[in-house]
């Protein structure tokens, strides 16, 4: 799996209004697919924090309710824009009147449910289809998916157990139920940045602990709704990236605009498989290798082979 990532401040208590990085800051994460919060679990005199005291708890509510506020801003301000449309929109046609009442009755009904303290993606037992695509339009940073990666010292990390834990676990079943927690030792997988596989191998089999950072790419990975499918050749083998719920064109497309248009099928085998047998002619002999066509979704892990026809021209 492949991610970008950005790294970027902690927010401070009026972050909305402005202070720290402010607005500003808030503005520009608004286009990502998902929040990683790095939560702070070890105390370091070394290390200062911004309110002289480690409370990972009391962060994170400080950062949730921050995004809030930035939310409940952003929407109030469309609502605003909405109402300015009002006549032009009843004067047009009623379908399109009928379409701005709609979309006012989810705006109050999400800005409700914020100013109630609850975050966006909290409310998918409240949300109508339209309300979800109302919010998908928004892209509310409190509507995002989020993955909590707690920061602990060596000692904690190899034990995974602290006195900040249960708080936290306890903080993201009320507010984030759902969501992952992953603990890490920062310092420990700085220590591995520079070392190749096979010293990072040694480090961790010195220290006793192993890396974090695999499963943190992977849990975020599938939580932006992101998967992997291979293609392969006699001179490579190549993982794409695609969003879940991807067709087989749409996948082929991804390779390349020609494969989508001519798709014809595809040859399908899942990895795992393919990893056991041993080739593609033992997948074949065992009935696992299948052609699939234009509706299927692909899986994550699909190994394909396209089948496609440049020459077919789209219907007009």
């Amino acid at each position: 799996p492949y991610l970008t990532v950005v790294d970027i401040a902690g927010l401070i208590k009026g972050a909305s209004k402005g202070e720290g990085l402010g607005n500003a800051f808030l503005s520009h994460i608004k286009a990502v697919d998902g929040i990683i919060h790095v939560m702070r679990a070890f105390e370091d005199d070394d290390v200062i924090h911004a309110e002289d005291t480690v409370d990972p708890v009391r962060d994170i509510n400080t950062i949730s309710s921050e995004l809030r506020i930035k939310d409940i801003n952003d929407l109030k301000g469309v609502i605003d824009g909405h109402m300015k449309r009002k006549i032009a929109e009843a004067a047009k046609t009623p379908q399109s009147k009928k379409r701005w009442e709609e979309n006012l009755a989810s705006y109050e009904k999400i800005l409700a449910h914020l100013e109630d303290g609850k975050d966006a993606r909290n409310g998918m037992d409240i949300w109508s289809n339209q309300d979800i695509d109302v919010l998908n339009e928004l892209m509310l940073l409190t509507s995002k998916p989020v993955l909590f990666a707690v920061n602990m010292n060596l000692h904690d990390y190899k034990r995974k157990k602290n006195k900040f834990l249960k708080p936290i676990f306890d903080w993201v079943q009320a507010n984030a139920p759902g969501a992952t927690i992953i603990p890490y030792c920062g310092s420990f997988e700085d220590d591995l940045i520079e070392l190749d596989a096979a010293g990072t191998a040694e480090k961790c089999k010195e220290c006793e602990v192993v890396s974090a950072l695999p499963k943190i790419i992977k849990t975020a990975f599938n939580m932006v709704n992101l998967s992997l499918f291979y293609t392969a050749g006699p001179d490579e083998v190549r993982a794409w990236i695609i969003r879940k719920g991807y067709k087989a064109p749409q996948a082929a497309g991804v390779i390349h605009t020609d494969f989508e248009r001519g798709f014809i099928c595809a040859e399908v085998m899942a990895f795992d498989e393919l990893k056991e047998k041993g080739s593609e002619t033992a997948m074949k002999a065992a009935g696992r290798y299948r052609q699939e066509g234009k509706n299927y979704d692909v899986q994550d892990g699909d190994v394909i082979f396209f089948k496609f026809n440049v020459t077919t021209s789209s219907k007009k």
